[in-house]
């Protein structure tokens, strides 16, 4: 279904060639920065991630005590000097602004039932247009005989990389960007995962690549990304609406549903966006229960929580 450009108001609708399901000859669109005073690419400690993660929860679940730097320093298991500093380095504010900025926000929302407070704040701080990079993103699929054939005579390169959300795996084709996935367990166990979804492909590891394409997402978050997906019809025209609403601001399943002419198919879209192989790019992240919850997220609720922080505190760095 085609959807109207928020700037323009033109249709950037798919073409469909007789065996192909993608975006061709579509207009990509624009997304601009945010505050890039954020992470860097230099987070080597694989628990830095998970430390966040912790704090993040923590805020989350007892904003209303306005928790104290040296509080928030314990969640940590940091020192009060270390664990501002490191904040600072994550999320482009300090611990304490960014707890003044939740509640701010927040006030904006009333809250009910499950309704997370920072995905409130996020709503409040980015609907309208909060932008994740200034990536030139274009999307196509595979070619139906290209999705049956599972790989064949396709190139992977894959690698593992650091990301502001703990280590991911990404595997790009001569096309684009195929995978970028978050790494729960060893990546070992993921890169079996991927070698299951590709038998036929000729997989190379290549960290430096993975690296460099992890950096443009989210360190540099400018120039050409293309993403080059694998799906059935059905996924790949949720994947398209997901990556054109979910650039403006938060989103529900029914929403969604709707946006692809389907009204009664949310149960099937959640798991169609539960299926998304490029994580943040297709932000999947930023679908929201109609009463504000977070719901699910394929890679962990504490991630996804801290990827909605991480999003409002670098819009307001």
């Amino acid at each position: 279904m085609p959807v109207p450009d928020a700037g323009t108001g033109m249709c950037l609708a798919p073409s469909y060639s007789k065996n192909r399901v993608a975006c061709r000859g579509r207009r990509p669109h624009r997304w601009h920065p945010h505050a890039r005073q954020g992470f860097g690419m230099q987070a080597s400690d694989p628990q830095h991630f998970q430390r966040m993660a912790r704090v993040i929860r923590y805020i989350d679940e007892h904003y209303t005590r306005q928790p104290s730097l040296e509080v928030l320093a314990k969640v940590a298991g940091l020192s009060s000097a270390h664990f501002s500093r490191e904040f600072r380095r994550w999320a482009g504010l300090a611990p304490t602004q960014y707890v003044r900025l939740l509640s701010l926000r927040a006030a904006k929302r009333t809250l009910e039932g499950d309704a997370s407070i920072i995905a409130a704040a996020w709503e409040a701080g980015l609907s309208g247009g909060g932008r994740l990079h200034d990536l030139f993103v274009t999307f196509e699929a595979m070619t139906p005989g290209e999705y049956r054939s599972r790989g064949e005579g396709l190139v992977l390169r894959y690698g593992l990389a650091q990301t502001p959300f703990g280590e991911a795996l990404l595997a790009t084709t001569p096309r684009g960007l195929a995978v970028l996935e978050f790494i729960g367990g060893p990546g070992g166990e993921v890169e079996k995962g991927l070698r299951r979804r590709w038998p036929a492909a000729r997989l190379l590891r290549d960290d430096a690549q993975a690296g460099k394409v992890a950096r443009q997402v989210f360190v540099t978050r400018a120039g050409e990304l293309p993403l080059h997906v694998r799906g059935t019809n059905f996924q790949v025209r949720v994947w398209e609406a997901l990556l054109e609403l979910g650039g403006r601001g938060p989103l529900s399943y029914g929403r969604l549903a709707a946006a692809i002419g389907q009204p009664g198919a949310a149960r099937a879209v959640g798991q169609a966006v539960g299926a998304n192989p490029v994580a943040w790019m297709i932000p999947c992240h930023r679908v929201l229960r109609a009463g504000g919850g977070l719901g699910g997220y394929r890679w962990g609720i504490d991630r996804k929580r801290a990827m909605l922080a991480w999003e409002l505190s670098q819009a307001s760095a």
